[in-house]
């Protein structure tokens, strides 16, 4: 029983974990990463549509991402989504094919950042707490119900605590390697 909410717990950590990595993706870090564009939606015909099902995102270097639309009618609608998106880029089409040079990022943009960084980070320590608070509860409830003995609450607490300490250090290092490559030059 307790093996359950262990499981259950440690699913709900690696979740959290899961999301911030995503959420680090999406933090623009100077050089070319196809996922800083995931959350730009295309007028599909009507429909809002995710780019990377209308388009084909490339990095090209280090530098430059290549968007290439699958039609070719796309290619307006594709700049006019990105030049709304919100992320700083500037498209600039050859025929079909549409090049997003990353900006450099100033000693100021790099501080704002990592501000979303450190937020994002504590949004899955939080996340990571309310695992436990819900886990603890039902393991209280186990125990009140006598289905488990205190003694084996207990170690179903320290137990939870552990791979809430684990889940929180996890989250650490992800936050300390997006600072690290937000700052480099």
């Amino acid at each position: 029983m307790i093996q359950d909410i262990l499981q259950e717990a440690d699913a709900h950590n690696r979740k959290a974990i899961v999301a911030l990595g995503e959420a680090f993706n999406k933090i623009r870090t100077g050089r070319a990463n196809p996922a800083i564009l995931d959350k730009v939606t295309v007028d599909y015909y009507g429909t809002e549509t995710p780019l990377k099902q209308v388009a084909n995102v490339i990095a090209e270097d280090g530098r430059t991402l290549s968007v290439v639309p699958w039609e070719k009618q796309m290619v307006p609608a594709i700049e006019k989504a990105i030049m709304k998106s919100d992320l700083g880029l500037n498209p600039a089409t050859a025929g079909n094919n549409i090049r997003l040079a990353m900006p450099m990022l100033t000693e100021e943009t790099r501080k704002d950042l990592i501000k979303v960084a450190r937020s994002e980070a504590e949004k899955a320590r939080v996340s990571i707490r309310n695992g436990r608070r819900d886990a603890n509860a039902t393991i209280k409830d186990l125990v009140k119900e006598k289905e488990l003995s205190e003694d084996e609450g207990k170690k179903g607490e320290d137990d939870i605590q552990k791979l809430t300490d684990t889940a929180i250090v996890d989250v650490d290092k992800l936050l300390a390697e997006k600072e690290e490559d937000l700052m480099k030059v």
